[in-house]
């Protein structure tokens, strides 16, 4: 018996203790400079309803109210606790009061005690109270970090976009929001297949580092050039500064814009001394050769010339040497084959040129060798490649009836006394050879009278052409969805370009259609304008559903099959809206 009322009496004890309801105001500190912060954390062991707080005059609210709640069971007995957080700035010296704050609690209202707080002038090391904006700006920054900040003209600089995370914080996600435009070079993206997160080291602290983006440059003027800069939006987890009964913090999402700055690129010229005559704009380093499949063969039969380049350097940005042929040779277009890639230290491969050539006589043709001059940055002088004559040894076909200056073959002495020459053709009678007075004469004399009437008649067409504002409009935006069509079927497989030039044949099409302007194409309008030609309502919502692909797409990972699914999509819309907009 005796044991059982002493349980009873602890149960009792245990009932009412958690019974008793706490609410209460703490400070971080009761006096401080006029540059520092204060925390105030309103607690409380019970939930309860309709918090009010003080009014915090002399203060400003900098942070708050942010609430950190926790509960949990210990040998069976319950415990809960709910704070209400603000970061308060002062806004004078002096002395000041923090009012009290209420709230209800099981249908009674209870109230906090006032806290005096003493605000000093202003002190040379503030301990000032972060917020999690505070936090999340001092542990995150974006670089743009340049292998060359004094290259020479058409040379390979890279730019790589590298985000710093320091301290507790931890990134959720992250989004471009301005991407810079390299209107001075010839630039080429590095494909990025995922973000991957490794440690760095900057100024001395440690960080965890993402590469978000890579670009080759090659830059095509002299001088100063600035760099816009990059801009994202990431959303951070930040500790909120306050931790539960275990002692694990809780984190705040916040979002941060962060900008990696403009940077200016100083670009030289190449030098004048010892420039070779024949220097195309080659930069880089390279290695030259001309070679002919065959060099001995028959009439009619053929041979290839292949020019090849190979090595690193501005490979898209110049013109290979061009062969000089005899006239008697037969010679096609050239084949060109480009096997080129682009890393950070530029672009490296070859570039190969055919030409197929195909004799139709009987003789020794010269195919005179040919000089290839690029600037190499590394030696800072000038090089240049030079090629041997090829000589094509035709041994069996036809002779050529005359001499041939571009054939070195012997060919039969020809008289030249004059009692002995014979012309190959007779003249002709005076009056066979009269011009005026014949019928091509009077065709000639009376052709132009023909073309006026047509002159005229397409003056009139081109006038009415020029002075329709809006069929001109038309007939321009049409030309332009072609065109963007056609480059963006292209640039599959390139997702930036792809969907940029996509989504103009998108916008062209509209403007061909609607007679709109782009800058009145919100998506509601768009909709209201088509569903007010009377298309159709699904293919419609295909239409705005295909815009907003081409905008997420840019700044999310796609692949090369939903590319062409997009692609593909595309030409189907645009076909069904016409269909039904014709009607």
């Amino acid at each position: 018996m005796k044991y059982k009322i002493g349980f009873f009496l602890f149960f009792l004890i245990q009932c009412l203790a958690a019974q008793q309801v706490e609410f209460k105001a703490e400070v971080s500190k009761n006096q401080l400079g006029a540059n520092e912060r204060l925390r105030v954390e309103f607690s409380m062991n019970k939930n309860g309803d309709n918090f009010t707080p003080p009014n915090f005059q002399g203060f400003t609210v900098v942070m708050g109210p942010s609430q950190s709640v926790s509960e949990s069971w210990i040998n069976g007995v319950r415990s809960f606790s709910k704070t209400y957080i603000y970061v308060l700035q002062p806004t004078s010296k002096g002395n000041h009061t923090i009012g009290t704050a209420s709230i209800n609690i099981d249908g009674r209202t209870y109230k906090t005690s006032p806290i005096a707080i003493t605000v000093t002038e202003a002190v040379k090391s503030p301990s000032i109270e972060k917020n999690s904006n505070d936090i999340a700006r001092e542990n995150l920054f974006l670089l743009a970090e340049v292998s060359k900040p004094n290259p020479y003209l058409n040379e390979a600089v890279s730019v790589t976009y590298r985000l710093y995370v320091g301290g507790q914080v931890s990134l959720s996600n992250l989004r471009a929001l301005e991407v810079p435009k390299y209107p001075n070079f010839w630039s080429q993206d590095i494909k990025l297949q995922n973000y991957e997160i490794e440690n760095c080291t900057y100024q001395g602290r440690n960080y965890r580092c993402i590469v978000v983006k890579k670009i080759v440059l090659y830059p095509q003027k002299t001088g100063a050039i600035t760099l816009e800069p990059l801009t994202m939006e990431a959303i951070l987890n930040v500790p909120s500064g306050q931790r539960d009964w275990f002692g694990h913090p809780f984190y705040e999402e916040v979002a941060q814009r962060v900008t990696s700055g403009s940077r200016t690129i100083s670009v030289k010229s190449l030098p004048e001394e010892g420039k070779p005559e024949n220097f195309s704009g080659a930069v880089g380093d390279f290695s030259f050769s001309v070679r002919a499949s065959k060099q001995t063969l028959k009439a009619n039969e053929s041979t290839q010339l292949k020019i090849d380049v190979s090595g690193s350097g501005n490979f898209k940005l110049f013109d290979l040497p061009k062969p000089t042929f005899p006239s008697s040779l037969e010679v096609y277009s050239p084949e060109q084959k480009e096997d080129v890639n682009t890393s950070l230290t530029g672009m490296k491969g070859r570039i190969e040129q055919t030409y197929t050539i195909v004799p139709e006589y009987k003789g020794k043709y010269p195919i005179t060798g040919l000089n290839f001059s690029y600037f190499n940055p590394t030696t800072q002088k000038y090089e240049t490649v030079r090629t041997d004559d090829i000589w094509l040894d035709v041994t069996e076909g036809p002779t050529a009836n005359n001499s041939d200056a571009d054939s070195v073959a012997a060919q039969p002495s020809v008289p030249t006394a004059v009692g002995n020459l014979q012309m190959a053709t007779p003249f002709l009678p005076i009056g066979q050879q009269g011009f005026f007075g014949s019928t091509a004469y009077y065709c000639w004399l009376f052709l132009p009278l023909f073309f006026i009437p047509l002159v005229l008649f397409w003056w009139r067409i081109r006038e009415q052409r020029a002075g329709d504002v809006e069929g001109n409009k038309v007939r321009v935006a049409n030309r332009l969805v072609k065109k963007y069509l056609s480059e963006a079927k292209h640039k599959l497989g390139n997702k930036g370009t792809f969907y940029e030039a996509l989504e103009r044949a998108l916008h062209n099409y509209l403007k061909a259609k609607l007679k709109i302007e782009t800058t009145e194409m919100t998506k509601d309008k768009i909709t209201e304008y088509l569903l007010g030609k009377q298309a159709n309502q699904t293919t419609v919502e295909q239409f705005i559903a295909l815009l907003a692909s081409c905008e997420r797409a840019r700044y999310a990972q796609h692949s090369d099959a939903l590319m062409e699914k997009d692609f593909s999509d595309a030409v189907q819309i645009i076909s069904e809206l016409d269909k039904q907009l014709k009607k």
